[in-house]
């Protein structure tokens, strides 16, 4: 494959920094790197409080059990995401209700929150499709009126914001991944944002397998036990080394990344003639989401160049598009698929994957993502059309 979809940026302090981890003498976790790089969304971004998570499912499954989600509870999250935006909440006993996406973008569609809203609704999970913000106004609002709490799953939005404030940092809780497909990586590694000031005593006991060691090691209390439940959510300084390497140079792989992805808009704007590839494949090409440019949303809502989609007919079309691709030495892939008809769901939420959800299962046919790394060769037009 000539172009790969993804490929790992290394900014070449990586290896250096880990070997400074190592030479620390700490290297089990909750050390220098550990706190620089907590310290650095804190200052940066605004937020309350940042624990570093082997993952972002793991920051979710600590959102679950923070919230105290319990057999029964309902948790309201969009058909069109990853599975682990469900897992987390499943593992609890969770009933999980899936809200669909919207017509024109496959963030979920607020509108549709209060008629699924119900005594036992306990969260709602929004998740920042590519990095475009949720309509976070209003589901906040909705949220507060009805007393739920609300988790952003930013696995995709690392330097994104809604109305001037940074997505990860509205809700009650923030959740991040530095996967390596993410824009900022360290191979796998995520990041829990409490916003909340009253969760976050007990946020790090959870961190720390449901001790008070945290709270030990900075000298407030004289020893530690076992206070609550909790699991080995923290991630090991070589994986907080690897990471702060990336953090250091983020500003420089954004510009790449958001040249890229404007390069990729203007280029299908300008060259995308009345027939792609000789058919109509292309229903509109990223049309539907004209959330997604940074000079088509707004000057206060920032998209940080996570992915590029184009969005298709119909299956066949996107397939016969995405075979033409991988012809041409490209590697373009779909992406989620409808959680609500998951075998899964249709044997633990019957009622659930018997709803109609038309946008997500849209997406889930329609939707196909084109290479979009730092390192990505400029793409002619004979990649595309020939």
């Amino acid at each position: 494959m000539l172009i790969p979809f993804n490929k790992p940026y290394l900014t070449g302090n990586e290896l250096k920094y880990i070997q400074e981890a190592v030479s620390l003498g700490k290297i089990s976790g909750n050390g220098e790197f550990t706190r620089r790089c907590q310290e650095f969304f804190e200052q940066r971004y605004g937020f309350h409080k940042c624990l570093l998570t082997t993952s972002c499912t793991d920051a979710l499954e600590m959102a679950a059990i923070l919230l105290n989600i319990q057999p029964g509870d309902e948790v309201i999250l969009p058909s069109y995401t990853f599975v682990s935006s469900a897992n987390a909440f499943v593992l609890r006993g969770a009933k999980i209700i899936f809200i669909d996406s919207k017509p024109d973008h496959p963030n979920l569609d607020e509108r549709q929150l209060e008629d699924l809203i119900t005594p036992q609704t306990k969260a709602i999970v929004v998740v920042h499709y590519g990095g475009l913000a949720c309509e976070m106004d209003t589901i906040m609002e909705i949220a507060q009126r009805h007393g739920i709490s609300v988790v952003e799953d930013a696995a995709q939005a690392i330097d994104s914001a809604y109305k001037g404030k940074a997505l990860g940092g509205i809700g009650h809780l923030g959740c991040f991944s530095f996967h390596e497909t993410k824009n900022i990586q360290c191979g796998e590694g995520g990041m829990l944002v409490i916003n909340d000031p009253d969760l976050v005593k007990r946020a790090e006991i959870i961190w720390e397998k449901g001790t008070d060691r945290a709270a030990f090691f900075r000298g407030e209390i004289d020893k530690y036990g076992w206070v609550d439940t909790g699991s080995s959510f923290l991630p090991s300084e070589v994986t907080a080394a690897f990471l702060w390497a990336q953090l250091e140079n983020l500003e420089v792989i954004q510009q790449r990344r958001k040249q890229t992805w404007e390069d990729y808009f203007a280029w299908f704007q300008e060259k995308t003639p009345p027939s792609l590839l000789s058919v109509d494949y292309l229903d509109q090409f990223n049309k539907a989401a004209e959330g997604l440019p940074f000079a088509v949303v707004s000057e206060e809502n920032k998209v940080n160049a996570h992915l590029f989609y184009l969005l298709f007919e119909n299956l066949d079309y996107r397939t016969r598009f995405s075979q033409r691709l991988k012809e041409n030495g490209i590697l373009a892939v779909f992406h989620y698929q409808s959680l609500h008809q998951s075998s899964f769901a249709k044997s633990h939420f019957p009622e659930q994957s018997q709803r109609s959800l038309p946008n997500a299962d849209r997406f889930t046919d329609c939707l196909i993502r084109l290479p979009l790394f730092y390192e990505l060769p400029e793409l002619s037009q004979s990649h595309f059309f020939r």
